[in-house]
């Protein structure tokens, strides 16, 4: 396998309770050719004094603050701005890799000569505990497949700089892995994960992912704002989502 390096964008806002355990899950990679880029978004607690302290100690560890709170979308365009390496990854600042991850995706990428992969994912509470429950995908998933559904969980997606180039993160202040991995599948047109959970999500009282309303709303944005429907086209694709998300992805989600 070759021993490129991977750029790992993390943006932080007052992740105090989980920031080090997420630096730590990327410090376990079997994979030790990698870079983390953590864009903190002026946080008010003490993330950036940990951040600061694992900083210190791991030069791979680099770090900025925003001089003034913008949005996840604007601190991960300054952390891929700043990315040197051949693959990006991105990881939120409470979520956590398997070990294997990265050496298991790169060895997959690089086998089969994918300029992109993600992988199944395991969800657990905010305190850290098992919610008994994997995300799957399709295996050869298509971009109407993903047009209707967001199937690839930002914490689990890899891509290749030297086919995509960098892909900027639209100004859209939610789902904007979405749009990154749409825009991904429109040139590729499909995609295979790795068949195994190999990170897990935090699912946090207060997310936005734990709100049906904020979802619909977020969701809809996308279909107005990045594909640029109209309201009443928009409208009529959101039935699609709605029947893939209540129905069709619930196949998808497997107990452990």
């Amino acid at each position: 396998m070759n021993n490129e390096l991977v750029s790992i964008i993390i943006p932080s806002y007052n992740s105090e309770k989980f920031i080090l355990e997420t630096i730590q899950s990327v410090q376990n990679q079997t994979y030790i050719n990698w870079e983390i880029i953590l864009i903190d978004d002026c946080s008010t607690d003490a993330t950036v004094t940990l951040i600061k302290e694992k900083a210190a100690i791991d030069a791979r560890i680099h770090w900025q603050q925003l001089e003034k709170n913008s949005g996840t979308g604007v601190a991960r365009n300054l952390g891929l701005s700043q990315a040197k390496g051949r693959y990006i990854a991105f990881l939120d600042a409470d979520d956590l890799w398997k070990p294997e991850k990265l050496e298991k995706q790169l060895q997959f990428l690089q086998k089969n000569k994918l300029p992109f992969t993600f992988s199944f994912y395991e969800c657990m509470n905010e305190q850290g505990i098992s919610l008994g429950k994997r995300v799957e995908a399709p295996l050869k998933l298509t971009y109407r497949q993903l047009f209707y559904c967001n199937y690839v969980g930002n914490l689990t997606g890899i891509y290749d700089v030297n086919f995509f180039g960098k892909i900027a993160i639209s100004s859209i202040r939610k789902r904007q892995d979405w749009m990154l991995w749409l825009t991904i599948l429109n040139k590729i047109k499909t995609a295979q994960p790795v068949s195994e959970s190999l990170a897990i999500y935090r699912i946090r009282e207060n997310s936005i992912s734990a709100s049906k309303v904020d979802l619909l709303q977020h969701n809809f944005a996308v279909y107005r704002q990045f594909h640029g429907y109209n309201t009443l086209v928009s409208l009529y694709y959101m039935t699609g989502f709605l029947f893939t998300q209540l129905v069709i992805k619930r196949r998808y989600i497997k107990g452990i």
